[in-house]
């Protein structure tokens, strides 16, 4: 078993406890509080062995069933049913224990090997509701409508090595509207339809602060460091060169100063060039004219 899930899963801390049953589906709470009191919001509905109450109604199922009967004749103990529960659900999907010739445990990839997955996990901040402190035992994600529980909990684990106590998922719908040919269709962009993935975290973890919530002094290191790893400003100072190099027009600071202007002062220049030109054409003309009289 997981040394991680040894030391923190059934051992969770009060927090991570409480965002468990906050985030419990409302069936699940309605269902609970016709059996027992309802806790406040900012309470858990956790017994003293660190069971759920759907979970401890299935180790006492399982027990009358004689399920959990072992071979010495001993039954396993609340904990050791949650270890052993939280180390299936965690385990790696895809994969067999396998024993070596020398006598040595191992894993064993089942079926084709994936490497780089094709999916995209999207880390966004957690709803919090104002006043209420950021619940680092929680992280939300956006994933495709296709990918399960299953699949999140297998991704992350695999992936990234994070291991998860629960897993809500919720789809958002996006709204219908009229398109330009009379059409019904579904937004697209931003209020496009998406699947959120809320999952509960052993370790906690804190979303980087909004540059806009952080102080004056933390703001400021915080593009000092992005200028320095990413050279923000000197990409943008590309992108203007190249547009400026293409057009003028659609760049900061641009002013039309050409000959087709519409400033009152030019357009009286212009005026006073075209009259010359014209005062000068007609004075040629007529010096030709007397000259061809004269011969």
């Amino acid at each position: 078993m997981n040394a991680l899930l040894k030391r923190c899963y059934s051992t969770l801390p009060e927090a991570a406890v409480v965002a468990r049953t906050a985030s419990t589906p409302r069936a699940v709470r309605l269902r609970r509080s016709r059996k027992t009191p309802t806790t406040a919001a900012a309470e858990s509905d956790a017994l003293p062995n660190g069971l759920t109450p759907t979970e401890f109604s299935r180790y006492q199922r399982a027990l009358a069933k004689g399920e959990l009967i072992r071979s010495d004749g001993t039954e396993p103990t609340e904990g050791e049913w949650l270890a052993k529960l939280n180390s299936r659900r965690s385990r790696l999907r895809g994969t067999r224990e396998v024993v070596t010739p020398s006598g040595e445990k191992g894993v064993q990839v089942v079926g084709e090997k994936i490497y780089l997955p094709n999916i995209i996990f999207r880390l966004v901040p957690n709803f919090t509701p104002p006043g209420k402190p950021y619940n680092p035992y929680e992280a939300t994600f956006r994933i495709p409508q296709s990918v399960t529980k299953t699949d999140v909990r297998a991704y992350l684990a695999a992936v990234y090595g994070v291991q998860t106590t629960y897993i809500r998922t919720d789809n958002y719908i996006a709204p219908l509207s009229r398109a330009w040919n009379g059409t019904w269709a579904r937004h697209g962009g931003g209020l496009r339809t998406y699947k959120r993935a809320v999952v509960g975290l052993v370790e906690p973890f804190y979303y980087p602060m909004m540059p806009e919530d952080m102080s004056k002094t933390d703001r400021e290191a915080r593009e000092k460091a992005l200028e320095e790893l990413y050279s923000i400003q000197a990409g943008k100072d590309t992108i203007k060169f190249h547009l400026l190099a293409h057009t003028r027009k659609g760049s900061s600071g641009w002013v039309w100063r050409g000959a087709l202007t519409t400033r009152r002062g030019t357009i009286l220049k212009r005026i006073a060039e075209q009259r010359a030109l014209r005062e000068q054409f007609i004075q040629v003309t007529k010096d030709r004219m007397q000259q061809t009289r004269e011969h």
